[in-house]
């Protein structure tokens, strides 16, 4: 297998993969997708901005796919970039003829693979952050996390994490933002309840699990949980 870290401006993650050249085709996706969206916000700077759902562009593809999702869950298009922005590179792995394209861009993770890949959960200083992941064998799938307490993305609510299950890492990385923003107030549990039911209330949704204030709810299809080394 191949890995490598990446950085690029606002973009940092890592890409693994079975066939080197990939690496190089997930790399170039990131930074060609980047600029398109850059390009198209520079006419369009609602979209960087807006917290609600706008209208679905027919191109560029990353935005256009960033708004249709971020419809899907009711909120605005730059919840789903880094999930999009991971999808299209796993997309463009696949087109070298490689069999396992891994693509974590903030946290965000997208993968199709024809071995298990584990993932760990990373959560701030929340007590159980790096202390256990999810192994997944079912592909594709796309695995996101939302936190309210430990990530520089806007979140209005306060759970330590909010990780959600799709099939794509965009929708994923969209539905837990608006999760997220649900999971407050002092009746914990309660709190909880209500991010899994929105959660399911957004269609491709297929697992959820949230943290918050020391109490944790699954719901759905979740992949198998695993102990993290810290």
């Amino acid at each position: 297998m191949f890995k490598r870290a990446f950085e690029l401006k606002e973009s940092r993650g890592t890409v693994i993969t079975d066939k080197e050249d990939a690496l190089d085709v997930a790399f170039a996706s990131i930074q060609r997708n980047r600029e398109a969206l850059e390009n198209y916000s520079k006419n369009n700077p609602r979209f960087l901005s807006s917290l609600k759902p706008v209208r679905v562009p027919a191109e560029p593809l990353v935005a256009k796919l960033m708004a249709e999702t971020a419809t899907k869950a009711c909120v605005g298009p730059m919840a789903a970039v880094a999930g999009v922005l991971a999808d299209l590179a796993v997309k463009d792995m696949l087109n070298t003829g490689c069999e396992v394209a891994v693509v974590e861009d903030g946290g965000e993770v997208s993968a199709v693979s024809n071995v298990p890949v584990d993932v760990g959960l990373a959560a701030g200083d929340a007590p159980l952050s790096k202390r256990f992941g999810f192994r997944l064998k079912d592909f594709p799938i796309g695995v996101a996390t939302s936190s309210g307490c430990f990530s520089h993305a806007v979140s209005f609510g306060d759970a330590e994490a909010a990780t959600v299950f799709c099939s794509n890492a965009g929708l994923a990385d969209a539905a837990a933002t608006a999760v997220g923003n649900v999971v407050k107030g002092n009746d914990y549990q309660t709190a909880i309840q209500r991010g899994i039911k929105l959660a399911f209330s957004i269609k491709g949704v297929e697992g959820v699990l949230i943290i918050y204030k020391g109490f944790v709810g699954t719901a759905g299809k979740i992949p198998k949980i695993i102990k993290v080394d810290p």
